[in-house]
């Protein structure tokens, strides 16, 4: 088991992070888990260590908010997630880490833009909700299975589809909690597979489980109470802030 205290100084606000996205507030704190989590260990086993702590979070979200969620968007895009999580598999070990994250910071950052420029510039029409794009849908689904798989970073692509349909947040959140379980669930043989569940590392991952029902029934109780249209704007500010990030920090190690 891990000992170092920086560790836990980092993990667990990134856990807390990702037990309030998975609670349904957004996708992006989720993202946050694993960079944060490498400012004191690799990437590879900053993953290792958080899956189990994500598939525990989607037990109190499946929880949570079973029966809310849209069945239409799920049919969608899990195909294609599952399409993804088989492909990051045959892959692992050829892409660098931070390759990954410039990928999925470079997708958050032009779905960020897109969204505050049509608000600005493309007037009311721009902020209809969307209606549903089934091959567009396969696509952003793949991606989000792909990252998830590779960096738990699943958040950008999913919400890329997600968020322009204007789902009121509960149905929403309810959404996104069933489709990040399942995925993170077809990760687990995988992960296994590769090597990934030391005892090491899912004894740190036990020691912490105590902070999953308390953060993810906190990010729970925010949705429920935030209003629409704060809810929005909070996902989308936080896609903004966490895809600056992963670029910033692809950046900074590519060119060391």
């Amino acid at each position: 088991m891990i000992q170092d205290p920086f560790f836990y100084l980092v993990a667990v606000p990134a856990v807390i992070m990702i037990g309030l996205s998975k609670g349904g507030i957004g996708g992006a704190g989720a993202m946050l888990g694993v960079p944060l989590v490498t400012l004191a260990i690799d990437p590879v086993r900053a993953a290792a260590i958080l899956l189990p702590i994500l598939v525990a979070m989607d037990l109190v979200s499946l929880y949570a908010w079973r029966g809310v969620y849209q069945t239409k968007s799920l049919a969608i895009l899990l195909p294609g997630a599952a399409l993804g999580v088989g492909i990051g598999w045959v892959l692992a070990g050829s892409i660098g880490e931070e390759e990954i994250r410039l990928i999925v910071g470079g997708i958050g950052l032009v779905f960020s833009l897109n969204h505050y420029l049509g608000h600005y510039f493309g007037g009311a029409a721009k902020r209809a909700p969307r209606p549903h794009q089934p091959a567009k849908g396969m696509i952003w689904g793949s991606v989000a299975g792909f990252t998830s798989f590779v960096a738990h970073a699943g958040g950008p692509p999913f919400q890329m589809y997600m968020l322009p349909l204007r789902l009121p947040p509960p149905i929403y959140a309810g959404t996104s909690v069933i489709f990040f379980a399942v995925v993170n669930a077809l990760k687990l043989l995988p992960y296994f597979m590769l090597g990934q569940f030391s005892a090491a590392n899912l004894e740190t991952s036990l020691v912490l489980m105590p902070l999953v029902p308390v953060a993810t029934l906190t990010g729970v109780w925010l949705v429920k109470v935030v209003s629409p249209k704060f809810f929005y704007a909070l996902s989308y500010a936080l896609v903004l802030l966490v895809s600056l990030k992963l670029i910033f920090d692809a950046g900074m190690a590519l060119m060391v």
